[in-house]
């Protein structure tokens, strides 16, 4: 029984946490100037910045969501 509930409750985490990184990673990309363009132009460039997106947005899906819980 509870552990239907519990698979339940982290499907949900693990939704809110992957939009929620989606949603900073394009935030950011656009601050940033992060563009289709950039990735043409100059991909080792474009491939750093995006790294360095995605781990930002990690620590605070993790810090928002993940470690909250």
């Amino acid at each position: 029984m509870w552990r239907g509930r519990l698979n339940t409750y982290l499907a949900d985490i693990d939704r809110q946490a992957q939009e929620r990184f989606e949603r900073l990673i394009e935030g950011m990309k656009q601050a940033q100037g992060i563009t289709e363009r950039l990735k043409e132009e100059n991909a080792l460039e474009w491939t750093g910045r995006l790294g360095n997106i995605r781990a930002c947005a990690r620590e605070i899906v993790n810090e928002e969501i993940i470690y909250v819980r």
